[in-house]
């Protein structure tokens, strides 16, 4: 009776090994697919974040547009960064590969936002084909932008700053009596009021900005109420007529800017120039009768 206890006993002993060796076994199986599995996906999304970028490298190559290149070049540069992060991502930490997967998706997304732009401005030929045909593409293209660069007097920065300049729309000039009422007699014209649009631009620097405003008689002579008065452009500092603090957080904004009037005025067409950051943001003529 005892050795039948003590057989049963070892079978048991047996049986409990067997199991826990095949448990830890399942595991280790387990533990290596996974692995596998995670070194597939690593480097298939390596694969898709390279063709990504060659993609917005591509794109760069077609267009005639220096905001929308500036942007492109921007996200080109976070796909780039996503893809050096990857390559050093371990395999065991699938958190973060998982992550990689859906910031690759919301990528995808983005680039598809700028091709339906691009094929708006029809300034685009996605059907390059081969090396040498990009070769000749890029070639033409620089060549297109130094002969842009050479002709524009008033470009005051390089690609990535233009993506970030402010502009306007909607620039209005009213000529008001002291009644505060728009009026075109010359002679009664005790202020000029500047109405315009400051447009959304996600990519320029909020906070406090001044706008000034230049306005120029039709002799060509600025109004201003002080010499004083003078701001920075193109490395000089030149005179402006009014101007106006306002406290820009990306959207789109309505702004007014009063100039009243001292001096004699003149008969004709006069012009405003408006200018924020140092930049030229909008240009306006309007006319003044007798």
């Amino acid at each position: 009776m005892k050795n039948g206890k003590t057989l049963l006993f070892a079978v048991v002993v047996t049986l409990l090994l067997l199991i826990a060796t095949g448990i830890i076994f399942y595991q280790r199986k387990n533990l290596k697919d996974n692995e596998e599995l995670s070194g597939y996906l690593k480097e298939e999304l390596e694969d898709q974040y390279g063709y990504l970028s060659g993609r917005y490298e591509d794109y760069k190559l077609t267009i005639d547009n220096d905001s929308l290149f500036a942007r492109l070049e921007i996200e080109q540069m976070r796909v780039q960064r996503l893809r050096e992060e990857l390559r050093t991502v371990k395999l065991t930490n699938t958190k973060r590969i998982n992550e990689l997967t859906k910031e690759l998706k919301t990528l995808r997304e983005i680039l598809r936002h700028y091709v339906l732009q691009i094929d708006s401005l029809n300034r685009i030929n996605i059907q390059l084909t081969d090396e040498n045909r990009r070769v000749t593409e890029k070639y033409r293209d620089v060549t297109k932008r130094v002969t842009k660069l050479a002709g524009e007097k008033e470009r005051l920065e390089e690609t990535v700053e233009m993506a970030s300049r402010l502009s306007t729309s909607n620039i209005m000039v009213k000529c008001l009596n002291n009644k505060n009422r728009t009026t075109n007699k010359i002679g009664r014209v005790e202020r000029l009021e500047v109405s315009f649009t400051v447009n959304s631009n996600i990519t320029a620097s909020v906070g406090e900005k001044v706008i000034y405003v230049r306005i120029k008689n039709p002799l060509d002579e600025l109004l201003t109420k002080s010499a004083s008065h003078l701001f920075s452009y193109e490395g000089k500092d030149i005179g402006f007529s009014a101007n106006r603090t306002i406290e820009f957080g990306g959207d789109e904004m309505n702004v007014v800017i009063y100039y009243e009037i001292t001096e004699t005025l003149v008969s004709g067409a006069y012009r405003v120039d408006i200018f924020a950051d140092g930049n030229r943001i909008g240009v306006k003529e309007f006319v003044i009768g007798q």
